[in-house]
């Protein structure tokens, strides 16, 4: 028996990525439908790297965190999309062993980062808002150099166990995976192991990895409201505050669709809605956080207009 799973272990040599099980009229639209929306990703993160790099007045800290964030939502969509957008249009829809094995560590350290990079950012707002006098000394250029730095090497340690765990399992025969890319709950769902390891395993460090960076960010935002309480105007409160608003959002909606999907029970069990809730932190999150720090954000909506005028001008 044991012979004969290693035999059918050794057979399988690609997954067949199921998708969205709709009618092939269907698959056109959501085809595109997911070009505009991964379109919209690259023009929008590209956009907020260039107008980041390119004006001298946001060489700040603030600024250089959000230049990487917009990096890494275009990384980790970028992951992702193409090969589904492939797929629509393709009977076979499939991916190979090694392709799968490459997209989910890719994903996962991309992913995983951004979640450190969300607390880092929080603690950023912390230092700018509740310690003005030492920020700069605080958040030296060395110091969020070293704070990147980290993020990336906690995604990194992340996505090695959870790609050295997923794919250390056997899949006997079986290689339909049920969503439109490799993800831990629709491997773990077809493999032939006993995987009650891998999923405490999943559980337990992306409840770690969510409790630790919410807690930074539930902790700065809570000195930061305090801070802002003792502000005497109304109008300085709100202007304080509303640098915290468009972080606060983007928070919101990555942390709720993260959790949603990985660190509680029984979130394994519903393929359908896994795939809807992935779509949102794959490509929605990706979309919509330049749209939120662009149009929340005067300081980049000023900053395109100098790089559009300042072009104009030299012509």
């Amino acid at each position: 028996m044991k012979s004969d799973l290693n035999k059918n272990y050794s057979e399988i040599t690609e997954f067949i990525l199921l998708g969205f099980r709709t009618a092939p009229r269907l698959q056109i639209l959501l085809f595109f439908v997911f070009l505009v929306i991964y379109m919209a990703i690259v023009v929008g993160n590209v956009s907020m790297v260039l107008v980041i790099s390119m004006d001298s007045k946001l060489q700040t800290p603030m600024y250089f965190f959000l230049r990487n964030l917009s990096y890494l939502d275009l990384c980790y969509s970028t992951v992702i999309a193409p090969k589904t957008l492939a797929n629509f249009l393709s009977n076979e829809k499939k991916i190979s062993y090694n392709g799968c094995a490459t997209q989910f560590f890719f994903f996962a350290l991309f992913v995983t980062t951004e979640g450190f990079l969300l607390s880092v950012m929080a603690f950023d707002r912390f230092s700018a808002i509740c310690s003005p006098l030492l920020y700069h000394v605080n958040m030296s250029h060395k110091v969020c150099v070293q704070l990147v730095t980290g993020s990336y090497l906690g995604g990194c340690i992340n996505s090695i166990v959870q790609t050295g765990f997923t794919f250390s399992l056997s899949f006997c025969g079986e290689n339909r995976l049920d969503h439109f890319f490799c993800d831990v709950p629709a491997l773990i769902g077809i493999s032939c192991s006993d995987t009650f390891v891998n999923e405490i395993v999943l559980f337990i460090l992306s409840a770690l990895i969510i409790i630790s960076t919410t807690t930074v960010i539930v902790v700065s935002y809570g000195y930061i409201l305090s801070t802002v309480l003792k502000i005497p105007s109304t109008q300085g409160r709100r202007k304080t505050f509303s640098t915290c608003g468009s972080h606060l959002a983007v928070v919101s909606i990555f942390y709720g669709t993260v959790f949603f999907m990985y660190a509680q029970p029984g979130a394994l069990s519903s393929p359908e809605q896994s795939k809807i809730v992935a779509v949102f932190y794959t490509l929605i999150i990706p979309m919509l956080n330049p749209l939120i720090y662009s149009l929340r954000n005067r300081d980049v909506k000023d900053a395109v207009k100098r790089i559009i005028y300042g072009k104009w001008s030299s012509q």
